[in-house]
């Protein structure tokens, strides 16, 4: 990727841009492409052990709240999803500065992952039947998507909103399939140049 020089002087960072991909070993690559296309399978099961990394995100989405709750109710409630999409995509950018696709390519997909159980619990604002947790006073528990919409105006659109962002989840997660084989496929070798003849 070429960036303008005027651009680079002026923002260093970018440099790391004009660097090659790093390649994809192709047994790599297909390990990867059968671990993502098992996990696509086990999402559209609605169960399997890789599912289990949801768990994870639990955790950041309550530090979420914490993390934004000096900024009024209403960012410390969108905090929380913010923060559970902010995380994988951060580390996303981290890797794509250091041009490593299966990095990328792990934390993007994840990202778009986690549309699915944000759906769900989008889906939930008015019925409100999903348990919450919360970090805190138990007896102050808000559903954050009943609160957000609610706010917004948007209460009764909850479940086309949600089915707009599963399907956006699903989208994301076979186009960064796609992208990485794309990557794997189209790396070129980087040759040592021979040394001249003497």
């Amino acid at each position: 990727m070429n960036v303008p020089e005027s651009v680079s002087d002026r923002f260093p960072f970018l440099q790391a841009l004009q660097e090659v991909w790093e390649p994809i070993p192709r047994a790599a690559l297909l390990a990867w492409v059968a671990f993502y296309l098992l996990f696509l399978y086990q999402t559209a099961r609605g169960h399997g052990l890789l599912l289990l990394i949801d768990g994870v995100f639990i955790p950041i989405h309550e530090g979420g709240h914490l993390l934004f709750r000096m900024f009024g109710e209403f960012i410390m409630v969108a905090g929380g999803t913010a923060l559970q999409l902010l995380v994988p995509f951060w580390l996303a950018l981290y890797f794509f500065f250091r041009r490593q696709p299966q990095g990328v390519a792990f934390c993007l997909f994840f990202l778009f992952e986690q549309f699915l159980p944000i759906s769900t619990y989008m889906a939930d604002a008015r019925a409100q039947d999903l348990p919450l947790l919360t970090v805190g006073d138990a007896e102050y528990v808000i559903h954050d998507w009943a609160y957000l919409f609610g706010k917004l105006g948007l209460l009764e659109h909850d479940t086309q909103i949600a089915s707009a962002v599963r399907a956006m989840g699903w989208l994301g997660m076979i186009g960064v399939l796609i992208w990485l084989v794309w990557r794997g496929v189209n790396d070129v070798p980087q040759t040592k140049p021979r040394a001249a003849a003497l």
